[in-house]
């Protein structure tokens, strides 16, 4: 019903997150409405970002303060479905601008980007690394400020395949120090570089960030133990060879 996967239930579960009611006699495991309520608000929490490690704090309230936090999930839902409808409404305005029906105005070309998103990402990374990522972040800048639609494409594929081979080192249960998994590290280290060229202490800082922000949701995408694999599997990267 929910479309977690066996696999998420099972790490979940290792976490101490979501434990079954009961397990089968065949080993399966069984959840009643108290567990789907838990994973209602375990999967409420992931999509709006929440660190596991925090998860695990706040599925230990009552029910009056999981019945402020749903009602806090409720403000932050409202607002992206404000953002996603200006969204459709810039997409439809395009279209109709490419057709020749109708002439848009600069400023409603970007209109629903969340740029306030990139400032928060910019903030972030400025207080946990200091003045220092100012000057890395307008390198950064820089560096991609001519590409073009095809440019971006070849990283984007690039970064997909290098999560995907985690993945699969993950579920054949490879360890993060492994030479294999350092391997597709180094690949990452490398693709990397293309916007900034990280150094010991900050290659280490991005591991937390995969963890502990927005930037998770990229990983997650592939597979939800991703974000934390291959934070270790950078760590270890960034003490052993920078």
């Amino acid at each position: 019903m929910s479309g977690v996967s066996v696999r998420a239930l099972h790490f979940y579960d290792e976490l101490d997150l979501l434990k079954p009611a009961y397990l089968g006699a065949n080993g399966y495991r069984f959840y009643e409405e108290p567990q789907l309520l838990t994973l209602q608000q375990l999967l409420f929490y992931r999509e709006l970002g929440v660190e596991l490690k925090h998860i695990k704090k706040l599925l230990g309230r009552t029910d009056p303060e999981k019945i402020a936090a749903l009602q806090s999930h409720r403000k932050v839902l409202l607002k992206r479905l404000e953002n996603t409808r200006e969204l459709i409404g810039t997409i439809d305005k395009t279209i109709e601008h490419l057709k020749g029906k109708r002439k848009m105005k600069s400023q409603e070309i970007f209109l629903g980007f969340a740029t306030e998103q990139q400032a928060r990402h910019e903030k972030y990374l400025v207080e946990r690394f200091g003045k220092k990522m100012e000057t890395q972040l307008a390198a950064s800048k820089a560096k991609v400020k001519n590409w073009t639609k095809s440019n971006w494409e070849m990283s984007g594929a690039a970064f997909n395949q290098i999560c995907k081979d985690l993945v699969s080192l993950l579920e054949q249960n490879e360890k993060a120090d492994s030479p294999e998994t350092q391997k597709v590290i180094r690949r990452h280290f490398e693709w990397l570089k293309q916007f900034w060229t990280p150094n010991q202490e900050s290659y280490a800082g991005h591991a937390d960030l995969i963890v502990g922000s927005e930037l998770r949701k990229a990983y997650e995408a592939h597979h939800l133990g991703l974000p934390e694999f291959a934070a270790a599997a950078i760590k270890t990267f960034a003490r052993r060879q920078l």
